[in-house]
């Protein structure tokens, strides 16, 4: 069975819902001046699971897929919905949006693909992040807001604006130690 990507994060998209910085975003510095005094952008893909915004770093994100048809585990934790295929390699699809109570007639509509290298020796680990809607990619330089980030939720590294909107931002790291699945 073969799944269609909507799209990989990793090129550039003539339709991307990129939004650009306004000018009171913009650093106060001349063009002509160095790179490494100019403010860097950060990139992230945006993304509803249940009722909350968050955002990933698109250095993280593989890809984006189109809900697929997943597996269901026998004995596995609420959190994990299930596995599947993506291209030979068996990815797990974790809910964050666990504690919100989904309604169980919908189902997700994507699966954000995301990737941690591995430590030494060890392989890579792909998770697939169930999410409802998703907004796009966004690039700002603006800093995280990190005294808004919600102390319960162990995956949250900060806040983000987005839209007049708080997107929480997910360390992967963090979300693959709160979210244990096994490697598969």
């Amino acid at each position: 069975m073969q799944y269609r990507g909507l799209y990989n994060l990793h090129e550039q998209r003539p339709n991307s819902k990129e939004v650009e910085p306004t000018s009171l975003e913009q650093p106060d510095v001349a063009p002509d001046s160095p790179v490494d005094d100019r403010v860097s952008q950060r990139q992230y893909c945006i993304f509803r699971a249940g009722r909350e915004r968050f955002c990933l770093s698109v250095l993280d994100v593989e890809e984006v897929v189109e809900w697929p048809s997943v597996t269901r585990m026998p004995l596995a934790p609420s959190f994990l919905m299930g596995v599947f295929n993506l291209r030979g390699s068996i990815v797990p699809v974790v809910d964050i949006a666990l504690t919100e109570t989904r309604r169980p007639d919908l189902s997700p509509r994507h699966v954000v693909v995301a990737s941690l290298a591995g430590a030494e020796g060890n392989d890579d680990v792909r998770v697939g992040i169930a999410a409802d809607e998703l907004f796009g990619t966004f690039s700002t330089s603006e800093p995280l807001i990190l005294g808004d980030a919600p102390r319960e939720v162990p995956h949250c590294c900060g806040m983000l604006r987005h839209e007049e909107r708080l997107a929480m931002t997910l360390d992967l790291q963090r979300l693959v130690e709160a979210f244990p699945v096994p490697v598969i």
